[in-house]
């Protein structure tokens, strides 16, 4: 094999490697995560529902980039016996994925700010009552307290949902929410919050 050969074929190889780079990076369709969510795989049998305001795009791409840390929480709320569950905190994976479970009392809508977070994407479902949840795009809000980890407050413009224990949020790093605002005869409601944190691909 001459060198303009040699040459010639090093150029395909190169070329071919870049074509599967540009295709491998190529974003996933809406088609695609959307038949992935209505399909429910992500479940692995847990019946809860996803909220209709969560970012299908932003769940779809968290959850390949790290699928051990997903499993792992919805394994939990699957197999748990929330109700009868003790307020408190405690890890399922070191520092990456922890819960909080609180049972107090809902707020005044004036009493709770809008907050979003960097470093945890927050699941939030509601065991027992009801309560109001505000959500609204973080880049469009105007923010009132600067970062400190692992949160940072705005003032928004949201849509406003009254929540039930057949479904859960999610609130990536994007979605600003405002949680906890007391709904018409509901003073007092049981909470889980699991904490995932932000994973690079392993």
């Amino acid at each position: 094999m001459n060198y303009k050969s040699i040459l010639l074929l090093l150029i395909l190889c190169i070329a071919g490697v870049g074509s599967h780079a540009q295709k491998s990076s190529q974003p996933v369709s809406t088609k695609k995560i959307d038949k992935w969510i209505q399909q429910k795989d992500w479940a692995n049998g847990l019946s809860l529902n996803l909220h209709a305001s969560v970012n299908n795009a932003a769940f779809y791409e968290a959850y390949h980039t790290n699928k051990k840390l997903w499993d792992t929480a919805f394994a939990f709320l699957q197999t748990q016996d929330l109700i009868n569950m003790p307020i408190g905190k405690r890890p399922l994976i070191g520092e990456t994925v922890f819960i909080s479970v609180t049972d107090e009392p809902s707020k005044n809508m004036a009493d709770v700010k809008w907050e979003s977070h960097k470093k945890y994407i927050d699941l939030q479902y509601i065991i027992k009552g009801k309560e109001i949840i505000g959500v609204a795009d973080a880049s469009k809000a105007t923010v009132t307290k600067p970062y400190t980890p692992d949160a940072m407050n705005y003032t928004a413009d949201g849509t406003y949902y009254t929540t039930d224990s057949r479904t859960f949020f999610l609130f990536f790093p994007n979605d600003a929410h405002r949680p906890t605002i007391k709904a018409d005869g509901y003073d007092v409601v049981k909470k889980i919050v699991i904490k995932i944190q932000v994973a690079k691909a392993e």
